[in-house]
C-alpha cells in the first residue's frame, strides 16, 4: 500500500480515534482504489488524481456489482483521505469533494412492538439458573437503556450502580455517557450478580459467560434473537432492533427528542430524528386500525 495512504490510516485510528472496523473498511476501499489506479504498472501519484479518475473508478466498481451504498462508502474513504492531505498541506483541493452519487432512500429503523418485548420480559425465568437470568438481563438492558451491542459487551461491573439507578456507558470514540434505569432492572442486576458469584469470573465486565469470560457478539445476538422469536416476533431480531425499539418507545411515550439523543449517545440530532418518522408511521398505522372512517373509500360507505 502507498506509504501516504498507510499514514492516513494510522491517523484515522490513533488521532481521530475511529474504530478498527471503520479503519479496516477504509483500508479495503483504498486498497481497491490503489489497485485500479496502478493497473498495468502505473505509479500512484495522489496529487495528480482528478475528479474524472474517481468517477471512472466508481463506474468500474459499479460494473463489478457494487451497490449504491457500497459506492458511497468508497467515495467517503477517498474524501477522507484527501481531506487529510489538505490538512497536512500536501494538497490544495479535494478531487473527491465534487463527485456526487444519487441519494439513498433511508429505510426506517426496524423495531419490535411493546407487547412483544413485554411478553419476553414477563416470561417465567428460573431465578436460580445463571444462564437464564443473564440472558433475561441482556434483553432488559437493551430495551430499557438503548445501549449498543459493543457497549453492552464492554459494560464494566463497576459502571452499573443499582443504588443510583444509573450506568456509565463507553460509547463511540470512547465517549462516556450516563444512562438511568428503573427499579426492575436494578433488581435483575442484583439477582444476576448474586448468581455470578458462583462463576469463576476472569474479567471486570458486568456480563460474562458460564466460564467467566466476556460475552461475544454472536452469543448476544442469539440470546436476543431466540428471546424475541419465542414471543412470536418475526423479521430481523437483533440487539440493534432493541435499541431502535427503546428510542421508539421513549418518543411514543412523550420523551423529548434531545433527551433521547443523549441517552442513545448520538453526536447530532439528525441521527435521532429518524425515530420521529417511525413514531409517525406507527401513529398512522394505529389510526387506520382504530378510526371507523380511516379506510373509507370514494367518499361513501358501500352498502
Amino acid at each position: 500500500m502507498n506509504a501516504t495512504v498507510e499514514r492516513f490510516l494510522q491517523y484515522t485510528r490513533l488521532e481521530r480515534n475511529l474504530s478498527w472496523r471503520t479503519v479496516d473498511l477504509y483500508r479495503r476501499d483504498l486498497d481497491q482504489w490503489e489497485a485500479y489506479m496502478t493497473d498495468g504498472g502505473r505509479p500512484l501519484h495522489l496529487e495528480s488524481v482528478t475528479e474524472g479518475d474517481i468517477r471512472m473508478w466508481l463506474m468500474h466498481r459499479s460494473g463489478q456489482g457494487d451497490c449504491s451504498g457500497t459506492l458511497r462508502h468508497k467515495l467517503q474513504a477517498l474524501r477522507a483521505l484527501y481531506r487529510y492531505l489538505m490538512r497536512c498541506g500536501e494538497m490544495a483541493v479535494n478531487p473527491a469533494a465534487q463527485v456526487e452519487l444519487a441519494k439513498l432512500a433511508k429505510p426506517l429503523p426496524k423495531f419490535v412492538r411493546e407487547k412483544t418485548v413485554d411478553a419476553v420480559l414477563d416470561a417465567d425465568v428460573d431465578q436460580e439458573d445463571f444462564g437464564q437470568v443473564r440472558d433475561h438481563l441482556v434483553v432488559m438492558l437493551f430495551y430499557e437503556t438503548g445501549i449498543r451491542l459493543s457497549e453492552l459487551i464492554g459494560l464494566q461491573d463497576v459502571a452499573v450502580d443499582v443504588d443510583k439507578r444509573e450506568l456509565k456507558v463507553r460509547g463511540k470514540r470512547d465517549k462516556d455517557r450516563i444512562v438511568p434505569f428503573g427499579d426492575e432492572l436494578a433488581q435483575w442486576v442484583t439477582r444476576y450478580r448474586h448468581l455470578r458469584a458462583q462463576v469463576p469470573v476472569q474479567c471486570s465486565n458486568l456480563l460474562v459467560t458460564h466460564k467467566g469470560k466476556p460475552l461475544y457478539p454472536s452469543l448476544v445476538y442469539h440470546v436476543v434473537h431466540d428471546s424475541l422469536a419465542s414471543a412470536g416476533a418475526t423479521g430481523k431480531l437483533s440487539p440493534h432492533v432493541l435499541r431502535h425499539t427503546f428510542a421508539t418507545v421513549m418518543l411514543n411515550n412523550g420523551a423529548e427528542l434531545n433527551n433521547v439523543k443523549e441517552l442513545l449517545g448520538h453526536e447530532s440530532l439528525a441521527a435521532t430524528q429518524v425515530y420521529t418518522h417511525v413514531t409517525l408511521s406507527e401513529l398512522q398505522h394505529n389510526y387506520e386500525l382504530a378510526h371507523p372512517r380511516a379506510l373509507k373509500k370514494g367518499g361513501y360507505y358501500g352498502n
